[in-house]
């Protein structure tokens, strides 16, 4: 299928995936630190969880990239794995700390306008980004933008579990479904910790999810292409 493009729609292609991984880096940053600050001041463990699962992604982004950065990117293939790993361990075991002591009364979540603005806005920006992504890149044929593309859209689905326990929170003073969306994030993160320790975590350099240099995509999805022809 790429053999087929022409190159300046080929270079159109790459142009955006690339406009498409800055404004979705671009967005974590400002997502984490309004969930930081407004989790803070609600008390909210799962705005928190939710604003440092945002810092995560976009560390795990520079340790693929200090990975890629070497003569010989595999020699820092397994150092990069554990950080990333490492780095979602430790967020899923506050959050889930987090979450027990709310459950348990020990915390006592307030309502949150921006918080739940944020999680809204989230809900809203994560599809269409993940959207514009996976068509680009089925096209282009590359299978790390498609595996990409998939990893934001599960952002979305965090921020839906996130707004639902603010609203239920917020509107039926329920502050235990606060915690239940800590939890629901703390198990999303224990799960990509899991998969960065075996190795199964997205490695591809942003060259190769770009479509700039050649790669194999083995490591970001079942299909053996090479991305860019």
């Amino acid at each position: 299928m790429t053999a087929a493009l022409a190159p300046e729609r080929r270079e159109l292609l790459r142009r955006r995936i690339r406009l498409v991984v800055a404004l979705t880096i671009t967005w974590n940053v400002i997502e984490a630190i309004v969930a930081l600050l407004a989790g803070r001041a609600a008390s909210s463990a799962a705005l928190i969880g939710f604003g440092l699962d945002s810092i995560v992604e976009v560390l795990s982004a520079a340790a693929v990239a200090w990975q890629f950065s070497a003569p010989d990117p595999e020699r820092r293939e397994k150092v990069a794995l554990r950080i990333i790993a490492v780095s979602f361990f430790a967020l899923a075991l506050y959050v889930a700390l987090e979450a027990v002591l709310g459950l348990a009364g020990f915390r006592d979540p307030e309502h949150s306008s921006i918080g739940i603005a944020i999680a809204a806005l989230s809900l809203l920006v994560m599809p269409v980004l993940s959207m514009i992504e996976r068509r680009t890149g089925r096209e282009l044929g590359s299978a790390t933008a498609v595996a990409d593309s998939k990893q934001t859209l599960l952002c979305a689905y965090l921020s839906a579990a996130l707004l639902a326990g603010l609203l239920l929170n917020s509107l039926l003073g329920w502050a235990w479904a606060d915690s239940v969306a800590a939890l629901v994030i703390a198990v999303f993160a224990l799960r990509e910790g899991l998969e960065a320790w075996r190795g199964e975590a997205c490695t591809a350099p942003a060259a190769v999810l770009t479509g700039e240099r050649e790669g194999c995509a083995d490591s970001c999805g079942s299909e053996h292409r090479a991305d860019g022809g």
